[in-house]
C-alpha cells in the first residue's frame, strides 16, 4: 500500500471514531491544543526559522515570505484562534424541523461531518493549525498538505497536535500532514476518493487551478483576491481615505487586501489629490486610467484590459468611474467574488450595491482586512469560498458540515 493511500485510509477511520466524540472532549482537547502550541512556541519559531531561510534562498516573493513567517505574536494568534474555536458552539447533531408530509412522515435535517477534508495549501503555516481545530470540532479528520516553503512549520505543528489527541485517546490520524511535498503525492492524494470527502486548495492561482483540473474528489475553490474600493459620489471622504489606506497597506500579501480603486466622477477632483499624497507616502506603485493619471505622479497609465491584476504588494489601480452602474459592471468582469467595498453615506446607494454585487463578502463603509473568518465571528476560517458550492465567503464550523434528511414514520409505504 502507498503511503498517499495509507494515510488517506486511517484518516476515514478516525474521522468514524471522532463522529462519536462528544462536545466536552472535544473542547477539552482544542483547549489543551491551544496551551501546547503557546508552550511550544519557541520550537514552532526555530522550525520556522528553517523554512524561512530555505525560501530566501530560493528567493520567494515577498508576499509568499510574509503569509511563511510566525512571529511570536502570531503563534498566539492561532492559540486564540483554537480557543475561540472550543467557544463556539457545535453545530454536529443539531436538528431543524422541516415538517409533516400530508402521509404522516415527520420530515426534519441533522447536520453531520463531511468526513475526511483535503486542505492543500502553499506557505501557510498557520492552516495546519486552524483547518487541524476546526475540522477537529466539526467532525472531520484533516489531510494537510502544504507547500515545501512551510514544510518543517507544519510538521512540528501538526505533531503537537497530534500529541495532544494522543494524550486523549483519539487517533493522531485525525490531523495528518503529508511528510514529502512531492507533487506526485499530491497529484496521488487527489484521486483518493473513496476515502477524501472534499479538497480545499489555499494559494495562487496556478494552485487552484492545478486541484481544480486534476482532482477526482469535489474541490472548494479559493481564488485570486482581487478586492476593489468603489468611493461613491456620496462618500466620507476621510472614512474613505482610511479604508484605503488599511485595505492596501496594513497587510498587502493577504487575499483581502485591496488591489483596486473605484471613485465616482463626481467626487475624483476632491479625492483623488489626497488619495495622490497618502498613497505616495506609503510608497504605493500607482496603475491608473487616463481620467485619473494625471492626479499621480510616475504612474503606470492601463488599458482596459489591464484591469483585474491581484498585485499582493504595496501597488494600485485606480479608475474614474461614470456612475454606480459603470462601478458594478466593473467590478463584474474584473472581481474575483473574493471582497468588494463600498464608501458611501447613502443608505439606498450601499443597499443597491450589497445586493448587485456577485462576491462572497460584500462591505459598506469598512475595511476589505475584515473578510476573513476570525473577524466575522467564525473563530479561524478554513478558507474563503469563491465557488459556490454549499459555501460561499469564509468557511467556519458550520460549512464544514452536511445535512441529512431523518424521516420519521408510523410504518408507511409508498404506493
Amino acid at each position: 500500500m502507498t503511503l498517499i493511500k495509507n494515510l488517506s485510509q486511517e484518516a476515514a477511520k478516525a474521522a468514524l471514531i471522532l463522529a462519536q466524540v462528544d462536545e466536552q472532549l472535544k473542547n477539552t482537547v482544542l483547549l489543551d491544543m491551544a496551551r501546547s502550541l503557546r508552550e511550544k512556541s519557541y520550537e514552532i519559531q526555530s522550525a520556522n526559522l528553517i523554512d524561512l531561510h530555505r525560501a530566501t534562498a530560493d528567493n520567494v516573493a515577498p508576499a509568499m515570505l510574509d503569509r511563511l513567517t510566525l512571529t511570536p505574536e502570531r503563534v498566539e494568534a492561532m492559540a486564540l484562534g483554537i480557543e475561540t474555536i472550543a467557544a463556539l458552539p457545535d453545530p454536529i447533531g443539531n436538528e431543524r424541523y422541516i415538517g409533516q408530509r400530508p402521509n404522516g412522515l415527520s420530515i426534519s435535517k441533522m447536520r453531520v461531518p463531511l468526513g475526511v477534508v483535503c486542505m492543500i495549501y502553499e506557505a501557510r503555516p498557520n492552516v495546519t493549525a486552524d483547518a487541524g481545530a476546526l475540522c477537529f470540532k466539526s467532525g472531520n479528520a484533516v489531510i494537510l498538505r502544504g507547500g515545501k516553503e512551510a514544510l518543517h512549520t507544519s510538521k512540528i505543528i501538526a505533531t503537537i497536535l497530534q500529541s495532544v489527541l494522543k494524550q486523549y485517546g483519539l487517533p493522531e490520524a485525525l490531523i495528518t500532514v503529508v511528510p514529502d511535498p512531492d507533487r506526485a503525492l499530491m497529484l496521488e492524494l487527489m484521486q483518493q476518493r473513496d476515502y477524501i470527502d472534499v479538497i480545499i486548495p489555499r494559494g495562487g492561482e496556478g494552485l487552484i487551478n492545478f486541484v481544480s483540473d486534476n482532482s477526482k474528489i469535489p474541490v472548494i475553490q479559493h481564488f485570486k483576491g482581487v478586492c476593489h474600493l468603489y468611493v461613491d459620489k456620496d462618500a466620507d471622504l476621510d472614512i474613505a481615505l482610511d479604508l484605503l489606506l488599511n485595505g492596501k497597506t496594513q497587510r498587502t500579501g493577504v487575499c483581502n487586501a485591496l488591489e483596486a480603486l473605484l471613485v465616482h466622477q463626481e467626487i475624483a477632483s476632491q479625492f483623488l489629490p489626497k488619495v495622490a499624497k497618502a498613497l505616495a507616502e506609503h510608497k504605493v506603485k500607482i496603475n491608473a486610467c487616463t481620467q485619473s493619471g494625471g492626479y499621480f505622479e510616475n504612474c503606470t497609465y492601463m488599458e482596459e484590459d489591464d484591469f483585474g491584476q491581484e498585485y499582493l504588494d504595496l501597488e494600485i489601480a485606480i479608475r474614474q468611474v461614470d456612475h454606480f452602474d459603470h462601478a458594478i459592471q466593473h467590478i463584474a468582469r474584473f472581481g474575483s467574488q473574493h471582497t468588494e467595498v463600498i464608501c458611501t453615506e447613502n443608505e439606498v446607494t450601499a443597499a443597491r450595491f450589497q445586493r448587485a454585487v456577485d462576491a462572497s463578502v460584500v462591505m459598506v463603509n469598512a475595511s476589505s482586512r475584515f473578510s476573513d473568518g476570525s473577524e466575522l465571528g467564525l473563530g479561524a476560517e478554513i478558507g474563503i469560498a469563491t465557488s459556490k458550492l454549499h459555501a460561499y465567503g469564509p468557511m467556519g464550523l458550520e460549512s464544514l458540515t452536511a445535512e441529512k434528511y431523518l424521516v420519521s414514520g408510523t410504518g408507511q409505504v409508498r404506493a
